[in-house]
């Protein structure tokens, strides 16, 4: 974590939980209990830095919908709070992810023996390509 992941702060009224029906196998308790989470998080509506939003919303994640909205399920657990934990962990794992500002490159210039090296690549591999040509008799 660098200086500024450290200082983001994630406001739970900013966040919307929603106990659902988990998936798979569950025994007699499958139609009974909502143990998995649906987590949503509006990007945009949302008191982050306005560069945290915007590496935010530049990310491929399959989690974040056209509208900037992050959408996350959590049922790996059996209970509802650490279903919860789970959700809001991997939230605040995105939003530390995207608040860690990428240090710039600087462009670098070939040796003067890399040159050499590619150019006498390309001269030997030439010659080689010329001796293919069609043999006279």
């Amino acid at each position: 974590m660098t200086r500024n992941a450290s200082s983001v702060v994630l406001r739970e009224s900013e966040v919307e939980i929603e106990a659902i029906r988990a998936q798979g196998a569950g025994g007699q308790n499958v139609n009974k209990v909502s143990n998995a989470v649906h987590l949503r998080f509006d990007i945009r509506a949302s008191s982050l830095p306005e560069a945290v939003k915007a590496r935010l919303l530049r990310m491929s994640d399959h989690r974040i919908s056209a509208d900037g909205v992050v959408v996350i399920k959590a049922q790996s657990h059996r209970s509802l709070e650490m279903n919860r934990e789970d959700a809001l962990a991997r939230l605040r794992a995105m939003i530390v992810a995207a608040a860690d500002v990428p240090r710039p490159r600087r462009p670098t210039k070939a040796t003067h023996g890399s040159k050499q090296r590619r150019l006498s690549g390309k001269a030997r591999r030439g010659r080689v390509k010329a001796l293919r040509g069609r043999v006279d008799e």
